[in-house]
């Protein structure tokens, strides 16, 4: 699935008599630290340099404040068996956590992880992101839609690269102006240009988690997050490993 995935991903990237416009980047690992292999990661994200994740799984989903040195949840509040926690970010003071299929995000208190209020939410939730002013978030298509604080729809952005759809958009990152997206089921991330959905780079993660390191339930690349340092880390579900990286053209 992930090898048809990447080949999807290539004929988008390079068609025939299609001169590419993306910039091509690979990884430069800086550090590497422990991650839970419990956590089916979904959300990742810093705030007041606090690093947040919330997981998923039927039964297993939750919301965790997790110390970068030892991978370890510092708190972790679960969610109810009846749902799966998707992607995550804070704006005004309150944590919005997505649900898959369930139809309703969830408000949190970041600090307390006290649960607050439910929001009815129409489609799918896969990632979610910020950029201070209102709220992103993807649902496996090539759409990104531009939320406010109540989860009303400010605008669809359609994504393309090299002027095609570009479809299962999942774990997103506001850095430095661009929305970075994991591409679900590949090891490439792409960086999009929020003001008309254009992908400007491509990020090839090939090999970022060792062979050696995984095993039958290490899943697949999903979770980006920036810190105020402007340092950048990345892992997947189920990886033993979150990476601090440096993109290489």
């Amino acid at each position: 699935m992930r090898k048809f995935a990447l080949a999807l991903l290539a004929l988008v990237l390079c068609t025939t008599g299609c001169k590419a416009q993306v910039k091509e980047y690979k990884l430069k690992v800086v550090k590497e630290y422990p991650h839970r292999t419990d956590a089916y990661t979904q959300g990742l994200f810093f705030h007041e340099g606090v690093l947040y994740e919330t997981t998923g799984q039927w039964g297993e989903s939750s919301i965790r404040k997790v110390d970068l040195t030892t991978g370890e949840p510092t708190e972790i509040k679960k969610l109810s068996s009846k749902y799966f926690g998707e992607g995550s970010a804070i704006l005004d003071g309150e944590m919005y956590v997505l649900t898959w299929t369930n139809k309703v995000a969830f408000r949190y208190n970041p600090e307390t992880l006290t649960y607050k209020s439910t929001v009815s939410y129409p489609r799918e939730g896969w990632g979610l992101t910020t950029d201070g002013k209102q709220l992103i978030a993807s649902d496996g298509s090539s759409n990104l839609w531009f939320l406010d604080k109540n989860l009303k729809v400010l605008r669809k952005q359609p994504v393309t690269m090299n002027g095609r759809p570009l479809r299962n958009l999942n774990e997103l990152e506001w850095i430095d102006g661009k929305i970075w997206a994991n591409i679900y089921t590949t090891d490439s991330i792409v960086i999009i240009n929020p003001s008309n959905g254009k992908v400007e780079g491509l990020i090839d993660c090939t090999g970022l988690l060792p062979e050696k390191l995984r095993t039958r339930d290490t899943d697949v690349l999903n979770g980006i997050a920036i810190d105020a340092k402007g340092h950048i880390y990345l892992t997947g579900k189920n990886w033993p490993r979150l990476y601090q990286i440096e993109l290489v053209k």
